[in-house]
């Protein structure tokens, strides 16, 4: 008898309870049937959650940051009607947490001599760049002087981190790969440690080809959309018919 009131009692409890209406920022903590207290958890301001997503932290990190579920963070930005990233632009933060590696400055702005090396980078990317892929920036050649000039471009002109270049060799199977490699890490004055995958091909036909790329054709390359994406608008201001 005692035991059925007791669960009258709660049932009561219950059917109250279901008569409120709880915010988001409300959580009901049960003891078993009973109510045993309503915690308020606070809400996730807009400005909280644009500062954190807005300097690059995700969703999970912002969450983590701010004391709130993922689930919480996602309705709320949705509330806020805060715009979520896409996931490319997810991946690039990933990979660029410090921001972009580069800098790009109003070509008005240049120097005359830095307008020139401007040109001259777009110029030699627009005859000798790689165009298929959407991020990857990659320049081949026999010629050490033309590397060395599109290297400059990115660094002053684009000012690319050097760290984030990198550099690549296809030697034809006559050549020394060694002999090749110590050649251009002299020339580019760089670390042998920044040369990755070293190509061996066959020769192709005779002639003169073979003298011009006796140390083998060098690749610069560096991976980032958003510049890859500028020099490939800058080619297209110099493409109008």
């Amino acid at each position: 008898m005692v035991f059925e009131r007791l669960k009258e009692q709660e049932s009561k409890e219950m059917q109250e309870v279901k008569k409120l209406t709880f915010p988001h920022n409300y959580y009901i903590k049960y003891n078993g049937c009973r109510v045993q207290s309503i915690v308020y958890m606070g809400i996730p301001t807009k400005l909280d959650l644009q500062k954190y997503y807005s300097s690059g932290k995700s969703m999970f990190q912002t969450s983590k940051i701010l004391n709130y579920s993922p689930s919480k963070v996602v309705y709320w930005m949705k509330k806020y009607n805060i715009k979520r990233r896409s996931r490319s632009d997810a991946t690039y933060l990933s990979s660029n947490p410090d921001g972009d590696p580069f800098d790009l400055k109003d070509i008005n702005k240049l120097s005359n001599k830095k307008r020139f090396l401007h040109g001259l980078g777009i110029g030699l990317y627009w005859g000798e760049g790689e165009k298929t892929t959407k991020h990857s920036i990659r320049v081949a050649n026999s010629d050490p002087f033309l590397i060395i000039k599109f290297r400059e471009f990115l660094i002053k002109i684009c000012k690319l981190k050097v760290e984030k270049i990198g550099y690549s060799l296809i030697c034809f199977n006559d050549i020394n790969p060694e002999v090749a490699k110590n050649y251009w890490v002299n020339l580019l004055k760089i670390s042998p440690d920044k040369f990755g995958k070293i190509t061996e091909i066959p020769m192709q036909g005779k002639g003169t080809y073979k003298k011009k790329s006796q140390y083998g054709v060098c690749i610069l390359y560096a991976g980032n959309i958003k510049l890859k994406n500028w020099i490939m608008s800058e080619i297209k201001k110099y493409n109008i018919a």
